[in-house]
């Protein structure tokens, strides 16, 4: 539990705004308590100075000193009033307790008497000298109640903010608890994107991208899903053939139908081998065009070299001249083994449909931003309205009379995808077949 506090966004912001909420208020009220205090005292003092000049037309000065309340010295009076003559003959005073002392500073000063410290205030006029003093303890006292009247509403908001505070992010970050209880909610298997009405554009890239990794992993268990189904259905009919063709050999009576159904047995063996090998090629791209492996600098001629020298000996059975006419030099981002893998698909099906005695040439041409390759073979070429269906997985186009899988030219446009190239089908006007052309982009 402390665990998932510490790494909470809700709690993580509560608590420091609250925090800030709460530092804030202490310190406005401890500066609202000590500026109200020191506006008190600069009242108090001004309320000094009004009644000492008002004070200074003077009294009557008579044989006795009178008292502003007789019988009452020992009540504490806020104010204590003393005034004297200019020959030091005090002709009044307020509270007799307070005794002052006689010798006065003009202005303000502070003054001990009696253990009490008092503020006071001399003013002197033509013919009198008018003392007005304060009891301090009585001065802070009604200070630091004028002070908490201004802190008691500061107290009774800072707790109302926090309450705001706590609602405002709490109403926030609602939409976050909305999608954590989508996705805690579904299915293991279920991929449907999340909703994204109503969340705040600073949740929404991140709802955004998850819902396009919730698209690609349901297109790779899609392409998977019909990869499967469509890998049994075609392995059924090749191992059907190598059951009958066993069959075959069981059945031999000489030794020249045994060496034929042989001879049945290994060719048949041989094309479900291939077409494993296509089906293994297939999936392992798909998985990589999935996974997003990391790209890395391809000399594509140098690649086309070594495809070249790989369906050299094919080639060559068939007395087939395939050679490199052009190879520019130039880099690309890509997968080595993938184009290879391209590349000596798109020269295994140019030389199985060449004649004999035809020809297959491979270009690689570096142009402004991109990469061409092309092949082009003597071949009799793909009509028009089936260019786009061969590269579907398992199709061939009617009429082909070449044993093969269906699926090398479906490797070759999954390769091209994965490398963000162009791929088109169209005649070869020099060599009368197939011409196969994607461009790669390059950067500078």
């Amino acid at each position: 539990m402390r665990l998932r506090s510490a790494h909470s966004l809700r709690t993580r912001l509560l608590w420091f705004l609250l925090a800030a909420i709460l530092v804030t208020a202490l310190a406005q009220a401890l500066t609202a308590y000590r500026t109200a205090r020191a506006e008190a005292d600069e009242i108090f003092d001004y309320h000094m100075q009004q009644t000492a000049m008002s004070l200074r037309g003077g009294l009557s000065v008579s044989g006795g000193v009178a008292t502003g309340a007789q019988g009452l010295d020992e009540e504490n009076f806020d104010f204590v009033i003393q005034i004297w003559t200019a020959d030091g003959l005090r002709v009044f005073e307020s509270a007799a307790r307070a005794q002052l002392p006689q010798r006065a500073v003009l202005g303000f000063s502070d003054v001990k008497a009696h253990g009490a410290t008092y503020r006071v205030f001399s003013l002197q006029s033509r013919s009198q000298v008018i003392q007005v003093a304060q009891d301090m303890a009585a001065r802070r006292e009604m200070a630091s109640k004028l002070a908490l009247r201004t802190v008691v509403p500061i107290a009774v908001m800072a707790p109302l903010l926090m309450f705001v505070v706590w609602w405002v992010v709490s109403a926030s970050l609602a939409p976050v608890s909305r999608v954590r209880r989508q996705v805690a909610e579904r299915q293991a298997d279920d991929l449907t994107e999340v909703s994204e009405d109503g969340l705040p554009e600073e949740i929404r890239p991140l709802v955004h991208e998850l819902n396009l990794l919730f698209r690609r992993v349901r297109q790779a268990f899609d392409a998977q899903k019909s990869f499967v189904a469509d890998a049994a259905h075609e392995l059924r009919s090749p191992l059907a053939a190598l059951k009958l063709q066993a069959q075959g050999l069981q059945r031999a009576g000489d030794g020249a139908t045994r060496e034929m159904a042989v001879s049945r047995l290994t060719a048949g063996i041989d094309r479900a081998t291939r077409l494993v090998e296509q089906l293994l090629v297939l999936a392992r791209q798909q998985a990589n065009a999935t996974a997003g492996a990391p790209p890395q600098p391809v000399a594509l001629t140098e690649v086309a070299r070594l495809a070249v020298m790989d369906a050299t000996p094919s080639a060559q059975a068939r007395l087939i001249d395939l050679g490199l006419g052009r190879g520019d030099a130039g880099t690309l981002d890509g997968h080595p083994e993938a184009l290879r893998s391209l590349l000596r698909n798109l020269l295994d099906n140019a030389v199985k449909y060449s004649p004999p005695g035809g020809t297959v040439d491979l270009e690689v041409c570096h142009e402004a931003d991109v990469m061409r390759l092309s092949v082009e073979d003597s071949g009799p070429g793909i009509p028009e309205q089936d260019r786009e269906r061969v590269l579907a997985r398992f199709y061939r186009a009617a009429g082909a009379d070449v044993v093969g899988s269906g699926l090398g030219l479906a490797i070759v446009r999954s390769i091209a995808e994965l490398h963000g190239a162009t791929l088109s089908l169209g005649r070869s006007r020099r060599l009368g077949g197939l011409r196969v052309e994607l461009l790669f982009p390059i950067r500078r």
